[in-house]
């Protein structure tokens, strides 16, 4: 008790590390390393030679931080790394390689030799084939309790009401197993059975060694037999379906089993001076081959902050707050990668190269600009294939929408501005929209722009229901298609339902007005937030009232210039409240099904499309998520699109969430353009992605992956008006994609700016 009771306000001197895989290893040799008095054991279960899985790959900015920490370990690492630049990726009979990516890997139980032989060199103890005492008495008995027991952490489990452990299980099997060759690059095959489709993700770890990792989804698992065979029959029947890969060659196991993935989220990582470390703290999918790599980072962190830090609760606090933020990047990386595994039947009759750019840029850590620079033949031929013109990036490329063709795919998002006059948009708008139309954008959407006075948010949303509006719009339209000649503009139609009579944003963003309110209707009574108005269910004659609306306020859009229309059936406004199951609860023919939440945003699209001309393209926005347990599903969502596309829909405009007050989104880059991607594919239908899109190497991975057509940028719009025009300097493009106004030109070139130095190394512990 007194070692515990003295590192409470100092630094830890006895130390036991639970675990001894690769992360526990490194922090107990770092932290003996740092200060040799301390006393420092590990206690593992297993072996020194038992090990799961067989090769780990490790990035240059890992090996950077174990280079600056302890020079003895990297040494020894770089005398048995295998290094390659290239990836392989086959489907279809066909390989195309994408070169300069720089990887080095290592046989799993090498690494452990290397860490087994530090800590022995630095006086730490061991013990092999023992399991660590019960955690309140390690506790007790030492001033660090670090828990690098794995992704099963029992550690974990133990207080797990203090850490609150979230365990996600995904859609696939994988098995891990190995090669006795070396494969030339790293390799991911795609196999199209009778079954379904499996893929391999295999990779040299020695010079006569590779690990090969074969996964599919789980019903593809079952129907080709793999639940009823036994470890050695999976194994044989993997190495005939990966023939070629494997060159003919059988497949061996390390007690391999087919599993599927977890992902692990902890909310804390530390309680008392017990802390968490790699799986047992966080797991990423092995497809970005992050698991060692965030378990070594995860060491070097902590060792930094126990030498930094006056006592180990600061410690452990400095160490969440710097790790947690990271790991939930890569984590945000691993899902993308995963989730794009587990739909990998949607990609399979892309354009061979696309197909591949699709795969390597699936994590969104890969980017069009980044690939660009490690390998621009290979990102050439992409484009080529593509159709971009030399010198062109993607974004640049013109789109046609039935009669429209936009000049490039930038989408300026619809953005309220809550400054209309009684619904009339004036020179702040004229201002807003001019300023966008002349930054270069194809396309430049209107805010929402309510179809009658009741269905206004706020009062000073901007409308189309009376003349006075139209003549107003009509104004904004002209300027734009005479002062930025070729940019379309577009306007958002939409009724607020049960989010209006509201304040203006910056004055209480979906806060009753606090007098002047109007009766608000929706498709059933529920407020959107408690103590909110509640609004009255809309009946029959109601619902024909206002679908006439829509198709007036179409009528009067069209009469104003607008180029296209998009109906507003997301983000819980009077439309969208009618496709989600969590603000519909009619019993009518309006609720209940999805088909039948569907019936009134068709019949109002219907009404639109009759009055829009034919020549002029509509789109729909829809929330392809609630964000909520029980509202509208990815599912869901592909069904409202097809329905939509089947009345005419020239395009989908996928947003998501906003619909209830109580959403979680999971929020991060690009992080609704999954949903969008899917509709594309499952659909057919062009789609417009939105959601945290902020740079141009965003917008240009996005659509030469095939993930969307357009996309709508809404807060870099508010930063930088010019932001399309910029973008094309940035890139060195001058074509018919980005043309400068005359009375600009002279701004074409990017300022200079004077010079800033790059940071040092975060974790550098001496030599």
């Amino acid at each position: 008790m007194a070692a515990q009771a003295e590192g409470r306000n100092e630094r830890a001197r006895r130390i036991a590390v639970v675990g001894g895989g690769p992360g526990g290893l490194y922090a107990a040799a770092l932290l003996k390393r740092l200060d040799p008095d301390r006393d420092v054991t590990v206690w593992e279960r297993n072996a020194p030679d038992e090990t799961f899985g067989f090769g780990v790959v490790l990035s240059d900015e890992t090996l950077g931080g174990i280079e600056h920490a302890d020079p003895v370990v990297y040494a020894a690492l770089q005398e048995d790394f295998v290094r390659w630049d290239d990836i392989d990726i086959v489907h279809r009979g066909t390989r195309h390689t994408s070169g300069g990516h720089g990887f080095a890997a290592l046989g799993r139980r090498r690494l452990l030799e290397i860490l087994h032989e530090r800590c022995r060199s630095l006086g730490v103890r061991i013990h092999f084939r023992t399991r660590a005492p019960a955690l309140d008495r390690l506790a007790a008995d030492h001033d660090l309790v670090i828990a690098a027991d794995g992704v099963h952490s029992a550690t974990r489990e133990a207080r797990a009401e203090a850490f609150g452990p979230r365990v996600t299980e995904h859609r696939c099997r994988y098995i891990w197993l190995a090669a006795d060759f070396a494969l030339d690059a790293f390799r991911f095959e795609i196999a199209e059975t009778e079954h379904g489709v499996m893929q391999l993700h295999g990779y040299p770890y020695a010079a006569d060694a590779s690990t090969v990792i074969v996964e599919m989804r789980e019903e593809v698992w079952r129907a080709a037999g793999f639940d009823e065979l036994g470890a050695p029959e999976s194994i044989e029947r993997c190495a005939k379906i990966f023939a070629d890969a494997l060159r003919g060659r059988p497949l061996r196991s390390n007690n391999s089993a087919w599993t599927t993935f977890r992902t692990v989220v902890n909310s804390h990582w530390s309680h008392g001076n017990v802390v968490l470390l790699g799986d047992a703290a966080h797991t990423a999918h092995f497809s970005i081959g992050s698991g060692t790599k965030l378990a070594v980072e995860d060491a070097l962190a902590l060792a930094a902050c126990l030498e930094e830090q006056p006592d180990v609760p600061s410690a452990l606090a400095a160490y969440e707050e710097e790790r947690r933020p990271v790991v939930a990047s890569t984590q945000r990386a691993a899902r993308a990668s995963l989730e794009w595994f587990e739909n990998l039947g949607l990609y399979l009759d892309q354009p061979p190269r696309q197909f591949a750019f699709n795969l390597l840029t699936r994590s969104r850590r890969v980017t069009h600009d980044n690939l660009r620079l490690r390998d621009a033949h290979f990102t050439g031929s992409v484009e080529r294939e593509f159709g971009c013109p030399p010198g062109t990036p993607p974004m640049f490329t013109p789109f046609r929408l039935r009669g429209l063709t936009l000049r490039n795919r930038v989408v300026v998002s619809p953005m309220d501005m809550y400054s209309a006059t009684d619904g009339v948009p004036g020179d702040f708008h004229l201002v807003h929209l001019g300023a966008r139309a002349l930054g270069g954008a194809g396309l430049v959407m209107t805010e929402m722009v309510c179809v009658s006075e009741e269905g206004r948010i706020t009062p000073g949303c901007a409308g189309l229901y009376t003349g006075r509006q139209a003549e107003a719009w009509r104004r904004i339209t002209d300027f734009v298609h005479t002062g930025a000649p070729g940019t379309a503009i577009g306007v958002q139609l939409g009724h607020s339902g049960r989010k209006g009579s509201t304040k203006l944003m910056w004055e209480g963003m979906d806060e009753p007005l606090p007098e002047g309110n109007w009766p608000l209707v929706a498709a059933s009574p529920l407020p959107y937030k408690p103590g909110g108005q509640t609004p009255r269910h809309l009946s029959r004659a109601q619902l024909t009232d206002i679908r006439e609306q829509f198709a007036s306020a179409a009528w009067r859009a069209a009469r104003a210039g607008f180029d296209l229309l998009e109906l507003h059936c997301a983000h819980g406004y009077l439309l969208s409240g009618f496709l989600s199951p969590l603000t519909n609860r009619r019993t009518d023919a309006y609720g209940g099904s999805l088909e039948k939440r569907l019936r009134f945003p068709l019949e109002v699209f219907d009404a639109v499309r009759a009055v829009w001309p034919a020549e002029r393209p509509m789109t729909v926005r829809i929330s392809a998520t609630d964000w909520a347990e029980g509202g509208t599903t990815a599912e869901d969502a592909v069904g409202i699109a097809r329905a939509f596309a089947a009345h005419g829909a020239d395009a989908i405009d996928v947003s998501t969430g906003q619909v209830v007050a109580e959403e979680r989104p999971e929020f991060g880059r690009s992080y609704q353009t999954p949903f969008a991607d899917r509709i594309r594919h499952e659909v057919g239908v062009p789609v417009v992605a939105v959601g945290a899109i902020s740079s141009w190497d965003d917008v240009n991975s996005l659509i030469l992956a095939g993930r969307t057509d357009l996309c709508a940028l809404a807060r870099p719009h508010l930063y930088d008006p010019h932001w399309t025009l910029h973008a094309a300097a940035e890139q060195g493009y001058v074509g018919p994609g980005a043309p400068w106004p005359d009375p600009y030109r002279a701004g074409s070139r990017r300022p200079q700016t004077g010079r800033t130095d790059a940071p040092k190394p975060r974790l550098s512990l001496g030599g």
